[in-house]
């Protein structure tokens, strides 16, 4: 194979909905799941939601021959779930874990002991070199009332930012997972925005699946029609996204889904739907990417910037009313701690009442004054450790709106400079305009 040879790469992901003891079927589906893999022989295989290692054991043993190269990404209390698998060898791998992710008294939930995070491997794909990247964000859980909002932007905000200050010697970057978000929502806007990534159902040139590319779907038996409200058919959450560079042009020749259950099997691999995506890479020669470079168009570029600093004025005022949340959290925290305190003192009060007053008896039953103390112990305890947690989660946000703040300055000073190139020199060739990925964040 020669430097200039296209190559064919084959992308699976799949929520994997492994939750021992809890998901239905997880042992059969695994093992259908490894069946799967072994037969259609994928080049890259991203998982989320494998959430014991010994599942994701199961797989490397069960993918040994096809797939040779493999990494764990361990992350929070039970793991952050994310796997890949490869038939290409990895080079290097880097885990980094988001700063927010829900809270840890939603125990039903789930998301906060997950540690939801984002894992890179570094691959060789023929001559070019590949960063893949697999990730899981924050579930929404309630459309009308989602509280985790500001959370998943400022998760999609740290994505893009990792991604872009990651892939820079990249010839091509791949990214799969379950992004818990629809297509035009703010955070998949901002992270498609501000990366240049490339949706594989939007760009693919050949389509099999399920309708308009959804992967939760109400035809999925483990998936309960409540959950869907108010998108009675179903969602598209699950993305393999792409991008090439100045050294590499990549095209999605065809993608697909599964579509719920599973021919000969009683029931699908996952709540969700499989995604595979034939992805084909192109090597540039340096005249063409010269010639690229010069058809740029001004216009297009300066419309992209103008697009992309609106988008991420949105996401600075998400933060924003998740900071005033945070404080009011914190406040109503401090303040029922402060309570607790009193309640407690009161009681040392009480207690040294017979000591003060020689002779005097003890006004409460001995239990109920046990009893109080414990509860005031309790709530003081408790609130305690909520202000600290509200204070990082305030200090993560504060930060991420910090950054947003200098990242629009430096995308206005961008487009004021395109726009003042264009007053004075109307004839005059455009500037070289960076790749959509290129944009590089104020420091």
């Amino acid at each position: 194979m020669t430097n200039m040879d296209s190559v064919s790469v084959r992308v699976f992901s799949l929520n994997c909905w492994g939750i021992r003891y809890l998901s239905k079927y997880c042992p059969q589906r695994y093992a259908m799941i490894g069946e799967m893999l072994c037969k259609e022989q994928h080049d890259i295989v991203l998982l989320q939601e494998v959430w014991s290692e010994k599942d994701y054991l199961f797989l490397k043993k069960k993918l040994a021959s096809c797939h040779p190269h493999s990494h764990y990404f361990r992350s929070g209390v039970i793991g952050s779930g994310l796997a890949i698998f490869s038939k290409h060898r990895i080079r290097d791998t880097f885990l980094y874990r988001y700063s927010l992710n829900g809270y840890p008294y939603m125990a039903h939930h789930g998301d906060w002991f997950g540690g939801k995070a984002v894992g890179m491997a570094i691959l060789n794909l023929g001559s070019l070199t590949a960063n893949v990247y697999v990730t899981h964000l924050h579930a929404e859980y309630s459309r009308e009332k989602d509280s985790y909002l500001p959370h998943r932007v400022v998760q999609a905000w740290e994505l893009q930012q990792f991604i872009r200050h990651t892939s820079a010697g990249a010839d091509v970057v791949i990214l799969g997972g379950d992004l818990n978000m629809h297509p035009q929502d703010l955070g998949n806007r901002l992270l498609r925005a501000y990366t240049g990534l490339q949706d594989s159902y939007l760009e693919t040139a050949k389509f099999d699946g399920c309708e308009n590319g959804m992967t939760l779907i109400a035809d999925n038996p483990f998936i309960s029609k409540k959950e869907l409200v108010p998108f009675e058919k179903g969602i598209r959450i699950d993305y393999i996204l792409f991008k090439g560079s100045s050294k590499a042009d990549v095209h999605c020749d065809s993608m697909s889904t599964t579509k719920g259950s599973v021919p000969n099997h009683p029931f699908p691999y996952s709540d969700h739907e499989a995604l595979t995506a034939e992805l084909r890479l192109e090597p540039r020669t340096p005249a063409e990417t010269g010639s690229d470079r010069q058809s740029k168009n001004k216009d297009s570029a300066t419309g992209k910037l103008a697009e992309l600093v609106d988008i991420v004025t949105e996401a600075r005022t998400e933060v924003k009313v998740g900071l005033h949340c945070a404080e009011r959290m914190r406040y109503t925290a401090a303040r029922t701690g402060v309570m607790g305190l009193a309640l407690l003192f009161l009681e040392l009060v009480i207690a040294a009442v017979p000591y003060l007053a020689l002779g005097a008896e003890q006004p409460f039953p001995r239990t109920s004054f046990y009893l109080l103390a414990v509860l005031c112990f309790a709530m003081l305890l408790t609130t305690s450790m909520l202000y600290i947690f509200y204070t990082m989660e305030l200090k993560s946000l504060q930060e991420a709106e910090d950054q947003m703040r200098l990242g629009i300055g430096s995308l206005q000073e961008k487009l004021k400079g395109f726009r003042l190139a264009q007053l004075h020199n109307p004839s005059r060739r455009p500037p070289e305009v960076q790749e959509p990925g290129a944009f590089e964040p104020e420091e």
